[in-house]
């Protein structure tokens, strides 16, 4: 159950409108990494948690926060998108370009959304489930949340340079602070997971009998130099090895013969370059045969018509 507060997590209040950068401020709204995919990731993650207790209480706590989150972006867009795109604000009309497609403004927060936020990024393309994760392993998804904040947190300082609005900035300050100690606390949460014992540093904690085990301890170094195997994952209690001129280890990665009636170009034989020639040969020897026959044929059936008129003249 959730409860609506009516009132923001933060203030969200521009000294200005500014249409221009209330689109890109949409990519912290419906962007990959924006609080949309946070907030539904988190969620979506406490409700398949299987550990009741601290686990899901932080998944829960830190979702419900993030739609706090979205609420603060969705009313300072609001608030960025006031009088456009009737008025555009002078510093749009300035650049002809800017001008000439309403400011830079993003004319379906005015079509759709009647001037107010949208739940897509910066370039309009809505928002999708597919940028979340949620496998269920937690060791997984923690590591996963650590990324999605630092990639977010990324986001939020280049848009901080991106205007000198003493109100964005404050709340893009507050924004910062939260994705910082967001990614302490899935850190965190990565080390406890490991001391209780759930989990092992490696997802999943299992297959380690059946997996390869000539190949579970390479790095397959395939970049033109020696800089690879300088670096500390060869080195320490548990370095892995280094290989600077691995062979590939299959044959060629031939497809199955197609469906004939899906017309698909295929031929058995190829030479070292992936030309077809025997194939190719050979219909050009069907061909010429045909086209000699055929001209043959002709050839004879003019005789027997020059033949056949040359006797009833006679």
């Amino acid at each position: 159950m959730f409860r609506h507060t009516k009132r923001l997590q933060f203030e969200a209040k521009p000294e200005r409108p500014d249409p221009v950068y209330a689109r890109k401020l949409q990519e912290l709204i419906g962007g990959a990494f924006g609080e949309m995919s946070v907030t539904m990731q988190y969620l979506f993650q406490g409700w398949n948690c299987r550990v009741e207790g601290k686990y899901k209480d932080l998944l829960m706590d830190t979702a419900t926060e993030e739609i706090g989150h979205v609420e603060m972006l969705a009313t300072m867009v609001a608030r960025l998108l006031e009088g456009a795109p009737a008025t555009m604000t002078a510093e749009a009309v300035k650049d002809p370009v800017m001008a000439a497609v309403l400011g830079g403004m993003d004319p379906m927060q005015a079509i759709v959304a009647g001037g107010g936020a949208l739940p897509a990024n910066c370039q309009g393309v809505p928002w999708n489930g597919g940028y979340i994760v949620a496998s269920g392993n937690l060791l997984a998804d923690f590591r996963a949340n650590a990324a999605a904040e630092a990639q977010g947190r990324l986001q939020t300082a280049r848009l901080y340079n991106m205007t000198d609005d003493p109100g964005v900035k404050a709340m893009l300050q507050f924004n910062l602070a939260r994705d910082t100690v967001h990614q302490k606390q899935w850190l965190k949460a990565i080390e406890e997971l490991e001391a209780d014992g759930l989990e092992t540093p490696i997802v999943p904690n299992a297959f380690f009998d059946e997996e390869d085990q000539v190949h579970n301890r390479t790095i397959w170094g395939l970049s033109d130099g020696t800089d690879g195997p300088r670096g500390g994952w060869t080195e320490g209690d548990d370095p892995l090895e280094y290989l600077t001129d691995p062979e590939p280890l299959g044959g060629p990665g031939t497809a199955p013969a197609p469906d004939p009636e899906l017309f698909s170009t295929y031929s058995t034989v190829q030479d070292v370059k992936g030309t077809v020639k025997v194939k190719a040969q050979a219909v050009k020897k069907n061909a010429t045969a045909r086209a000699t026959k055929k001209s043959a044929a002709k050839t004879s059936a003019a005789k027997k018509s020059t033949a056949k008129k040359t006797a009833r003249k006679r």
